[in-house]
């Protein structure tokens, strides 16, 4: 299969989604939470904690993966709890985990 034959094989949609997402996790600390999320719902208080900064300055970054269709929330009586909304979005963070979180770096 030659190029040009490949270009057909990529959705234009698919791959302006993929640069919004790559564009919104490319600040230091919404890469921070994307990794800390994993897999796993967790509340806003708890990624705070972990994280180590304001709760308006994460709220603000949770907002925009939000917003970018990065994130989904939920309410639970007085908490949000954060989770990543999009499955390619889970491949691609257990990737860099293991790119530049492995115990060999």
């Amino acid at each position: 299969m030659n190029i040009k034959d490949q270009h057909i094989l990529y959705d234009d949609a698919d791959i302006a989604k993929a640069a919004r997402c790559l564009k919104a996790m490319s600040h230091p600390l919404r890469l921070k939470i994307l990794c800390l999320l994993g897999n796993k719902s967790i509340s806003v208080q708890e990624i705070v904690e972990q994280v180590g900064t304001s709760q308006s300055n994460i709220s603000q970054h949770l907002s925009i993966l939000k917003e970018k269709n990065i994130l989904g929330c939920k309410k639970e009586a007085n908490r949000v709890y954060y989770f990543i909304d999009d499955e390619r979005m889970l491949k691609l963070i257990e990737m860099m985990r293991e790119v530049f979180c492995s115990a060999a770096h």
